[in-house]
Formats: C-alpha cells, sequence, structure tokens
C-alpha cells in the first residue's frame, strides 16, 4: 500500500531500477518531483478531501473578504450567523451593487480568490465559508508523512508515482514512454472520480422544491392533477 512519501518514492525508484546515490536522479530530484505530481493529483480533479470550511469573525459593512489557500471560484455555501447566502455570479452581483445601493439581499459572490458579500446585510457573528483548498506539499523531511490521499484514498498516491515515472522519462528524453505514464496517472484519477460519483449518486435534496413530475398532455404539474379521492 503506498501510504506515505516514503512509500512513494520507494515505489518510483523500484519501477525506475535506479538509486538515488546516482547524481542523475538524487533524493532532492525526486522529492520536488514527487511534490510536483502532488499539486497536479490534488488539482486534476474538486475532489471530497479537498474540501475545505474557513470560519472568521464578521465584520459588517465589509465587502471583500480573502481566504488565502482556497482556489479561486470554489466557494459554494457561505453562511453568517448560521444563516445562509445565495450565491450569484459575479456580473449579476456588480448590476445589483449598482442599481440597489442599500439593498439589503443576502447574497455574496466570488472573483478569483475574493469574496464580495454584499455589505447591507442584515446579519452578524461568524462567517463560515467552504471551498475547496489547496492541499500542503507532503513534508518530504518526514518518513511518514502522508499526502491527501493517504488513508482511505491511496489510488491517488499510485497516480502520483506515475506522474514521478513520466517527469523522469521526459528527463530520459523517452517521451513516449513518459505519455503512457502521464495518460496512467489520469486514468486513475479519472477512474478514482467515477467511483466517487457513484457513491454519491443516491445523495438526497430536502426541502429544496427542484424537481416536478409535469404531465406533458395535460400541461401541469403532475401532483395537481393526480389528488386523493378525487374520482
Amino acid at each position: 500500500m503506498l501510504s506515505t512519501q516514503t512509500d512513494i518514492k520507494n515505489d518510483v525508484i523500484v519501477k525506475l531500477g535506479i538509486s538515488t546515490t546516482l547524481a542523475y536522479y538524487t533524493d532532492d530530484i525526486l522529492n520536488d518531483w514527487i511534490c510536483q505530481a502532488h499539486r497536479w493529483a490534488t488539482a486534476y480533479k474538486k475532489f471530497p478531501f479537498t474540501e475545505g470550511r474557513v470560519s472568521t469573525t464578521y465584520v459588517s459593512g465589509t465587502e471583500e473578504w480573502n481566504f488565502e489557500g482556497y482556489k479561486s471560484d470554489s466557494f459554494r455555501i457561505l453562511q453568517v450567523g448560521g444563516k445562509r447566502l445565495e450565491k450569484i455570479d459575479f456580473e449579476s452581483y456588480q448590476i445589483y451593487r449598482e442599481e440597489e445601493t442599500a439593498g439589503t439581499d443576502r447574497v455574496f459572490t466570488d472573483r478569483v480568490r475574493t469574496v464580495f458579500i454584499n455589505p447591507n446585510i442584515d446579519l452578524a457573528g461568524t462567517l463560515t465559508a467552504w471551498g475547496q483548498y489547496t492541499p500542503n506539499d507532503p513534508d518530504m523531511t518526514g518518513t511518514a508523512a502522508n499526502t491527501v490521499f493517504s488513508n482511505g484514498d491511496e489510488e491517488g498516491n499510485e497516480a502520483i508515482v506515475e506522474k514521478v515515472l513520466s517527469f523522469a522519462k521526459i528527463r530520459e528524453q523517452k517521451l513516449d514512454d513518459a505519455e503512457y505514464h502521464n495518460k496512467r496517472a489520469k486514468d486513475i484519477l479519472e477512474n478514482m472520480e467515477g467511483i466517487i460519483d457513484d457513491e454519491q449518486f443516491n445523495y438526497k435534496t430536502k426541502d429544496r422544491g427542484m424537481w416536478k413530475r409535469i404531465d406533458v398532455i395535460g400541461g401541469d404539474y403532475y401532483n395537481d392533477l393526480i389528488k386523493r379521492d378525487q374520482f
């Protein structure tokens, strides 16, 4: 099982059939490649294990908020004082702020890494935002350091190995081999997303009112047409 950074590095060494005592593949080179591959793999998809939450004290009247370490345009849910704000697109937000300068609608948007909250909202307390964060690089100085894939989604560490092998083959100018390992890395991550989607398919929404069956002949909602004891 590939769990720690040492596991990953040892697997790369075995598959390359090399020794890190060689100047061509030093520990520093492999460590750097592992960190690059980790960044690439974690950014490849919006995986659940890179979802994060950030909380701070909401300062009334403040419109712009910056949360370091989170990906651009990734905040999906935002609450102030436990009350949810509606996310709208950036252009609509700008139009709203221009045309309703005193408007108190509980809305927010984001632009790159800046979150914009309507400063006129009637809320106070803790600001909590959920978004996609950028994981730190694995600690290459510690033999037991994990990645975000460790302890549950080790397939991602296999993708990191494959990506490092592609870097090595580029260095060796074996471009066909490099492309093979790069594709292997992508295939592993694509398969991971498919498995996650399969697990999430049965999620239910509650009190959202999103979907209603419509009678295309009668021209009305199915629930309105078929009522108990109507005959």
